[in-house]
């Protein structure tokens, strides 16, 4: 899905990471992460709620596909997509919390508008 930022890792592990940041994300509301990953993470997030905002088992079955875990896929089209109805796009908010201690890295909060 994504494919501009490689991220220091294989295609199998990057693919994987966003998976997980995803599902993460939905489930959450909010992660704590790197400002690159973050972006990355918005792009397929965004596109996610999309398709709950479709609502039909064809979008159902390609979130299925990427999320990994079935309850985040019924929490996105049940709770998640219908308080976005009205809105065309821009469902998330990045906003940055400062670096990190150990490597300086920018850290971000990623959250649901």
């Amino acid at each position: 899905m994504a494919g501009y930022r490689k991220l220091g890792r294989t295609s199998d592990q990057r693919r994987a990471m966003l998976r997980n940041l995803v599902t993460s994300f939905l489930e959450h509301g909010k992660i704590l992460t790197t400002g690159t990953r973050a972006k990355e993470t918005q792009s397929i997030a965004e596109k996610m709620i999309t398709l709950g905002k479709r609502g039909d088992l064809h979008a159902r079955r390609q979130a299925l596909a990427y999320i990994t875990k079935e309850d985040v896929v019924k929490k996105l089209f049940d709770e998640i997509a219908p308080k976005y109805k009205e809105r065309n796009g821009g469902y998330t908010r990045i906003m940055k919390v400062g670096p990190r201690r150990g490597d300086a890295v920018e850290v971000v909060v990623l959250e649901l508008v």
